[in-house]
C-alpha cells in the first residue's frame, strides 16, 4: 500500500492482500489460523448474506462476543457491505446493551455463548441473532452465510461515510455513540506506515476488539499485509511466551499490561528481540513504568494521546525522548492542538487550559445526540472545529504537552482546585505502593474532598494510618487526604482505565 494515497477502503486492501499473496497469514488465533485469501472470501460470504438480508451501507449491525477470528471478518465483512458496525462492551449490563442496541438502530446482533444470554434480556427479542462460536442463541454463523463462492453487490463509500460506532460508556447513563468514519479510520492507517507496518508484521493484541484502543492498531496491520494475533484473555506469561514464539513485531498495550509485564518474575528470560514498536493508549503512563520498558524491552516505545471522538493526537517517541516521559509528546503531523479556558479563549503559551484539537481524523458526531455533539466541538475564530478533551494540559517551551489532570476529575474543595493526578504522583512515590486512584468525595464542610485508594507492592506491610501520614506531610494543606484505604485492586475497564465512578459510588471490598 502507498501511503500517498489520498484515500482507499480497508476491506479493498484486503483484497489486494488476497491477490497478491493468498497464503499470507492474516488473523491467528490459538492453533486456528486464516489467512488472506481465506479472509477475503469469508468477508464476501458476509457482506453478502448482509446484503440478502435487506442491510444497505449505512445501516448498523451490533456484535457483542469475546474476541475471535469470527468477530474479526464479521467486522471486516460488514464494513465490504457499508455496514456500520457497532461493536458493544460485553461487560456492560443487560439494560445497557439494549440502549446501545436502540441508539444504533441495530438491524442484527452477533453474539456468543458468553455473552448471548446477557443481551437476550434486554436487546435481542426482536433482532435477527448470529451466533460466532455455535451458540443456541441464534441461527449460527456457518448456516447464515451465504454460500461460498458468492459475491456482494459493490457499494459506493466516501471519506464521510460511516465505518463505526463506538461507544464511550457501557455501565450506567446515557450512551454516546461516536460515529466514525471512513476518511478517519483510513487517516490511522495512513499514519501505520511511520511504524514500519509491512507484510512481515506481526502484532499481537490482547485488548477488546469493541475498543478504539485495539482499532487504531488492528486496521493498519491489516492495511498494510501484516498479521494480527488474537489473545482474547490477557495473561502475562500467555502473552510473554506467544511474543517469543511467534516473533512478534508490533503490538498495542494499555499501562496497567505494561505494569503486569514488567512485574512479572519470568519476564527477562524471554526473548523479545523481535519487536520494532510497542504502542500504548487510554489511561495515564507513568514516567518510571516507561523507563523501565525502555530500559528492559527491545524496540521503539510510542505513547499516543488523544480520544475515541479523535480531533487531535499528541505522539510521544518515549525512546527518543528519555527527558519528557513525563508528557504525552508533541501533537501528530497534521495535527493542531490548542488549549482554552472555561470560557472557551485560547491561554497563553505556558498556561494551563483545556485541551482541544483538529485533525483530518473526526468524529461525525454522536449518534442521534446533536446537543451532546455541539458540547463536544470548539471552534476558533476562524471557524475551523475542534474536538474539546475534557483533559487539562499544559505546553512546554518545546511543544511537549504534560496532562494535569480530567476537566471532570478534579476536585473543588473548600473553593480550591485539587487534580488528583498531583495526589496520586506523591503515593507512587512511597516505595510499599504500587498504584493508587484519587477521588473527590461529598463533605458537609468542604463541599468535596479527597480520598485515596491504594494497592501494595507484594510483601509490603505499611498500613492505611502510616501512609495516610506520610502523604499527607508532603502534600499541600488543601490538598491533605481526609482518607486512605487498601485494596487488592483497582477496578479497571477491560482498556485499562481506573473506574473512578466505582470508588467514589460504590468502593470494593478493601483489606486494611
Amino acid at each position: 500500500m502507498q501511503a500517498e494515497t489520498e484515500f482507499s477502503l480497508i476491506t479493498d486492501l484486503i483484497r489486494d492482500h488476497a491477490i497478491k499473496d493468498p497464503q499470507r497469514r492474516a488473523l491467528i488465533e490459538g492453533e486456528r489460523e486464516l489467512d488472506y485469501g481465506g479472509l477475503d472470501l469469508l468477508l464476501d460470504r458476509i457482506a453478502s448474506a448482509l446484503q440478502r438480508d435487506g442491510l444497505k451501507p449505512g445501516d448498523a449491525i451490533s456484535i457483542c462476543a469475546e474476541m475471535s477470528i469470527e468477530y474479526a471478518a464479521v467486522f471486516l465483512g460488514a464494513l465490504r457491505a457499508g455496514v456500520v458496525v457497532a461493536p458493544l462492551a460485553p461487560s456492560a449490563t443487560a439494560a445497557s446493551l439494549a440502549r446501545m442496541v436502540s441508539d444504533a438502530q441495530t438491524r442484527m446482533v452477533f453474539t456468543d455463548t458468553a455473552n448471548a444470554s446477557n443481551l437476550h434480556d434486554g436487546a435481542l427479542n426482536t433482532l435477527v441473532t448470529v451466533t460466532l462460536d455455535g451458540a443456541s442463541a441464534g441461527q449460527t454463523l456457518n448456516d447464515w452465510l451465504a454460500p461460498p463462492g458468492q459475491k456482494p453487490a459493490p457499494v459506493q463509500l466516501q471519506p464521510e461515510s460511516p465505518f463505526n460506532i463506538i461507544y464511550s460508556s457501557g455501565t450506567t447513563g446515557q450512551p454516546k455513540g461516536i460515529v466514525q468514519s471512513h476518511g478517519m479510520r483510513w487517516a490511522h492507517v495512513r499514519r501505520g506506515a511511520a511504524y514500519g507496518y509491512g507484510p512481515q508484521t506481526v502484532t499481537l493484541l490482547s485488548t477488546p476488539l469493541y475498543s478504539n484502543t485495539t482499532l487504531v492498531v488492528f486496521f493498519p496491520t491489516l492495511g498494510f499485509g501484516g498479521s494480527v494475533l488474537l489473545l482474547p484473555k490477557f495473561k502475562a506469561l500467555d502473552y510473554l511466551q506467544l511474543a517469543q514464539t511467534q516473533g512478534v513485531t508490533h503490538t498495542m498495550l494499555v499501562p496497567v499490561q505494561y505494569q503486569r509485564l514488567l512485574a512479572h518474575a519470568e519476564f527477562d528470560r524471554y526473548d523479545l528481540s523481535s519487536f520494532q514498536v510497542k504502542f500504548s493508549t487510554s489511561a495515564p503512563f507513568a514516567a518510571s513504568l516507561k523507563a523501565d520498558a525502555i530500559k528492559r524491552w527491545p524496540g521503539a516505545l510510542v505513547e499516543f494521546y488523544g480520544m475515541t471522538e479523535g480531533g487531535g493526537t499528541c505522539i510521544l517517541e518515549a525512546h527518543l525522548h528519555p527527558d519528557k516521559l513525563h508528557t504525552v509528546g508533541q501533537p501528530a503531523s497534521g495535527h493542531d492542538i490548542r488549549l482554552i479556558d472555561d470560557n472557551g479563549v485560547e491561554v497563553p503559551t505556558g498556561e494551563a487550559g483545556e485541551v482541544v484539537g483538529h485533525s483530518p481524523g473526526m468524529m461525525l458526531g454522536y449518534h442521534g445526540q446533536t446537543e451532546k455533539t455541539r458540547e463536544a466541538e470548539w471552534f476558533d475564530a476562524s471557524g475551523k472545529r475542534f474536538i474539546r478533551t475534557g483533559d487539562i494540559g499544559r505546553f512546554d517551551a518545546e511543544g511537549f504537552l504534560t496532562l494535569i489532570d480530567r476537566k471532570k476529575e478534579m476536585i473543588i474543595s473548600g473553593g480550591f482546585n485539587i487534580y488528583p493526578s498531583d495526589l496520586e504522583a506523591v503515593l507512587r512515590q512511597h516505595p510499599d505502593v504500587a498504584e493508587a486512584a484519587v477521588v473527590g468525595v461529598p463533605s458537609v464542610q468542604w463541599g468535596e474532598t479527597p480520598v485515596a485508594y491504594v494497592v501494595r507492592k507484594p510483601g509490603a506491610a505499611i498500613d492505611s494510618v502510616q501512609l495516610l501520614q506520610w502523604t499527607n506531610q508532603r502534600l499541600g494543606k488543601t490538598q491533605r487526604l481526609a482518607s486512605l484505604q487498601f485494596l487488592q485492586e483497582l477496578p479497571r475497564s477491560a482498556i485499562g482505565k481506573v473506574l473512578r465512578r466505582e470508588l467514589r459510588e460504590s468502593p470494593p471490598n478493601a483489606s486494611r
